[in-house]
């Protein structure tokens, strides 16, 4: 037993101190540090999903924009409306759903458009579908998580609103603060320039502070960015200010590849020159897309589930709870149910009973009337 011992203590300084520490550090590590890898694995096998809504008047290149954004094409079967057709559309609600792979990740996009919104000669509560649609998944949701089966629950609520404000014009016009105010309690709004190339850069910046300036007159709630941690990179720290610096995000849309500096990029061809959609000095484009994909699009949907979503389910809990409280205030515990109309068959023996009892009480009364009689 002895020898034993001493050969272990033996080995044990043989062993180097670098060796003996790793043992050491072996002994204390558990694991649970590859949890981020279990997410991100688990993530990816699942997929994301994203749904995208983008609202404006007719002409001011959502569609560009939106198929500029995710390098695809969402409105190939779309139909394009003459003037008189266009004057008698009323609002509708149009989906466009598309997976997209990149990198193994895969994403579920589907994009919420608005036909028809503004292009009327009387915009009074044009919105009211719109309001309506986001409302509707709110409801839908709300039903598919309070039900028995909720492992796969189809999340349609509207994440994201981008609503497109015209370059044209002095600011924001009064169906843009209405629109804005019905939705910002509802749903995330980023405001957009539209189509900045028909601005010049200190048109852009005039625009930009009005259209800011009138956001917080009016009290629109738009999405705020949220704050970086102290931790973060300073390359991150840095994007987020430019993004926060830079709304509303003046946007250019182009599908067309030009020639450009010996280059083949993404731009609108003119008779002065070339607009680079990806040019950061010419347009927002990049810095949308950053903010949109990159950054914020997980803080977008936990900001639809933590917010607008709990807001609308605790205002229909509450609906609920005061319903059913009114219910049991009632003076009548129990509904008074209608009595059933007695048949003819029914009313007969009534009728035959009461002959009946009719007699035997006057026999009664006459028996009680002859004991009286004997009595005196």
């Amino acid at each position: 037993m002895d020898t034993m011992m001493l050969q272990e203590k033996l080995v044990e300084k043989l062993l180097c101190p670098r060796t003996r520490t790793t043992r050491q550090k072996d002994k204390q590590y558990v694991g649970f540090a590859t949890l981020p890898n279990q997410v991100h694995r688990k993530s990816v096998k699942k997929g994301f999903d994203f749904t995208l809504m983008v609202a404006g008047e007719s002409g001011l290149g959502k569609s560009t924009l939106v198929n500029s954004l995710f390098l695809t094409d969402l409105y190939k079967d779309r139909k394009l409306l003459n003037a008189e057709e266009r004057i008698n559309q009323t609002v509708e609600i149009t989906k466009h759903t598309v997976d997209i792979e990149e990198k193994g990740v895969k994403l579920k996009l589907t994009i919420v458009d608005t036909p028809g919104f503004g292009d009327a000669v009387n915009n009074n509560e044009c919105w009211r579908p719109i309001t309506d649609y986001i409302d509707q998944q709110f409801e839908q949701y709300f039903r598919d998580e309070s039900g028995l089966n909720r492992k796969n629950i189809l999340d349609n609520r509207v994440h994201c609103c981008l609503y497109f404000i015209p370059p044209f014009g002095h600011g924001l016009r009064p169906v843009d603060v209405e629109f804005m105010k019905a939705l910002h309690e509802k749903v995330n709004i980023i405001p957009l320039i539209s189509k900045a190339d028909c601005l010049t850069p200190t048109e852009v910046k005039k625009l930009k502070d009005r259209v800011r300036d009138e956001i917080e007159r009016f009290g629109i709630k738009v999405y705020q960015f949220p704050e970086c941690d102290s931790d973060e990179e300073e390359e991150f720290k840095q994007m987020d200010k430019e993004l926060k610096e830079c709304t509303p995000f003046a946007v250019i849309g182009s599908n067309t590849v030009v020639e450009a500096r010996g280059q083949r990029v993404r731009g609108r061809l003119y008779p002065w020159g070339i607009v680079e959609v990806e040019n950061q000095s010419h347009c927002d484009f990049v810095k949308l897309r950053n903010m949109l994909i990159r950054s914020h699009m997980h803080d977008l949907k936990d900001v639809t589930c933590d917010v607008h979503y709990e807001n609308y389910r605790a205002h229909c809990i509450q609906e609920m709870t005061s319903k059913l409280a009114q219910d049991n205030r009632t003076d009548s515990p129990l509904p008074i149910l209608p009595l059933p109309t007695p048949d003819v068959e029914t009313e007969k023996l009534i009728k035959m009973k009461d002959e009946e009892l009719k007699r035997m009480q006057e026999m009664l009364e006459k028996m009680q009337q002859q004991m009286h009689e004997k009595d005196q």
